[in-house]
C-alpha cells in the first residue's frame, strides 16, 4: 500500500454515530455521542466522570498547518505519515505521567485507537496557557525591536536570542474572542496579563479567584516535570502551550485538568540539547517545519505577515511540497516520539477503516 493511503488526512466524515455536527479543528475533529452512548459507555466502561457527562469521540489527522494553513504533498500526500499516531502517544504519555505524579486528570478518558481518543467534555478555561524558558520565536522578533513588557512581566536588556531565560515566563494569550474585558481587544489570540485575568477572572471562565493560582502552578509543575523528563533523553523542552478546563468526576466534584494537547511538537519547542551547547539549533518540534516553509519561498513575509492572508492561503493551496519534505517531517514527529514513550510508532494501513472496526466492534458507535 502506498504511503498516501497510510495518512488519515480527512477525520471529518466518519459514520460515528452523534446527533450533532462535527467539529473540525486544524487537526483533530471531535464527534460528540448522543446522551444515550455517552450514559452506556460511561457505565459500561466505568469512567470516573458523572454519569450525564457529555463523551465525545476525537479523531486526530496528519495533517499539518503551519502560519494557520494547511499543507500537502505531492503524490497525494495530504497529511505527513506518523504525525497524528505520535502526536497522540507523546500526550497520552505526559497525561498518565501527570495523573501518576499527582499533578492533574486530563480529559482523554480510554484510546481505542492510535489516532482516537474518547474525551469528556470539558467546561474550557479561555487562555492559551503559553510558558517559556527560552527567548526564542515571536518572543524574540519582538524583543529584538525594543519592546520589554510581556504579558506584563519586565524582560531586562541584553538578553540574546535564544538565551535561557532567567525563570520560567508565563505569557498567555486569549482563546476565543471574549468581549468587554477592559484593556482586551476583542480578537483571538492576544496578550494578556495576570493582572488582566485576576480582574476579569469569570470573563476568563475561572470559576474563582483561587483557580488562577492552581492554573498556574499546574502549569509550572507539568512543564518542569517535561522538562526534567526531556533533559534525560538529551532535549530541551524550550516553550509550550497548556489549555486547562473544568469537569466533574463521578462523586460530582469540580476539578480543574488539563485538556487539548501537551508536551507535542506541535505545541511545543523541542532542541537537541548537544547540538544547543555547541551553538547550533536542531528543531525536534513543527518550528523546524516552519523553518523549512521560510527558506522554501522566495518572499517569506507572506508567512509572517497578517495582512497577506489572502497571499498566503493561496501560497498553501496553490503549491504541493516534495514527498521528501513531508517524509523528513514524519522522522521529526515518529523520532520524537519515540525517543519520549520509548515504543515505536507503527504507521497504520489503512487507518480510517480500522478506526470504524474499533468504534464499532467494541464501542458499539457506528451507524
Amino acid at each position: 500500500m502506498s504511503l498516501a493511503n497510510k495518512v488519515l488526512a480527512s477525520n471529518n466524515d466518519l459514520p460515528i454515530r452523534s446527533d450533532q455536527p462535527v467539529h473540525s479543528g486544524k487537526v483533530r475533529s471531535v464527534y460528540w455521542l448522543t446522551e444515550a452512548d455517552s450514559r452506556r459507555l460511561i457505565a459500561d466502561k466505568g469512567y470516573d466522570v458523572a454519569a450525564d457527562a457529555p463523551l465525545a469521540i476525537m479523531v486526530i489527522s496528519d495533517r499539518i498547518s503551519a502560519f494557520e494553513c494547511i499543507w500537502k504533498g505531492e503524490g497525494g500526500m495530504n497529511g505527513v505519515p506518523g504525525k497524528g499516531a505520535a502526536l497522540n502517544a507523546i500526550s497520552n504519555h505526559w497525561f498518565k505521567l501527570f495523573r501518576e505524579q499527582g499533578l492533574a486528570d486530563s480529559h482523554i478518558l480510554d484510546v481505542p485507537h492510535p489516532l482516537v481518543w474518547i474525551v469528556q467534555k470539558a467546561k474550557p478555561v479561555m487562555i492559551e496557557a503559553i510558558c517559556r524558558q527560552y527567548i526564542t520565536g515571536s518572543m524574540w522578533r519582538a524583543y529584538s525591536k525594543g519592546e520589554r513588557d510581556f504579558c506584563g512581566i519586565q524582560l531586562p536588556d541584553g538578553l540574546n536570542k535564544d538565551q535561557r531565560l532567567p525563570e520560567l515566563l508565563i505569557t498567555p494569550s486569549t482563546k476565543g474572542i471574549l468581549t468587554g474585558i477592559p484593556g482586551v481587544p476583542e480578537a483571538d489570540d492576544v496578550n494578556v496579563s495576570r493582572v488582566d485575568i485576576e480582574n476579569n477572572y469569570s470573563s476568563f471562565k475561572f470559576r474563582n479567584l483561587e483557580d488562577i493560582n492552581v492554573y498556574e502552578k499546574l502549569l509550572r509543575e507539568g512543564f518542569n516535570l517535561i522538562s526534567d523528563s526531556l533533559a534525560e533523553i538529551g532535549q530541551t523542552f524550550v516553550d509550550t502551550k497548556f489549555e486547562f478546563g473544568y469537569v466533574r468526576d463521578k462523586q460530582n466534584n469540580e476539578k480543574l485538568i488539563y485538556m487539548d494537547e501537551v508536551g507535542t511538537p506541535d505545541s511545543s519547542r523541542i532542541w537537541d540539547s548537544a547540538s544547543y551547547a555547541n551553538g547550533k539549533i536542531v528543531e525536534n518540534s513543527k518550528e523546524g517545519f516552519r523553518q523549512l516553509l521560510l527558506n522554501h519561498f522566495p518572499d517569506p513575509d507572506i508567512l509572517l505577515n497578517k495582512n497577506r492572508m489572502p497571499e498566503r492561503t493561496a501560497l498553501a493551496e496553490d503549491n504541493l511540497l516534495p514527498e521528501s519534505v513531508l517524509m523528513s517531517v514524519s522522522d521529526t514527529y515518529t523520532g520524537i516520539a519515540e525517543k519520549i514513550t520509548g515504543e515505536k510508532i507503527t504507521l497504520p494501513e489503512d487507518p480510517k477503516s480500522e478506526i470504524i472496526a474499533i468504534l464499532s466492534e467494541q464501542y458499539d458507535l457506528i451507524d
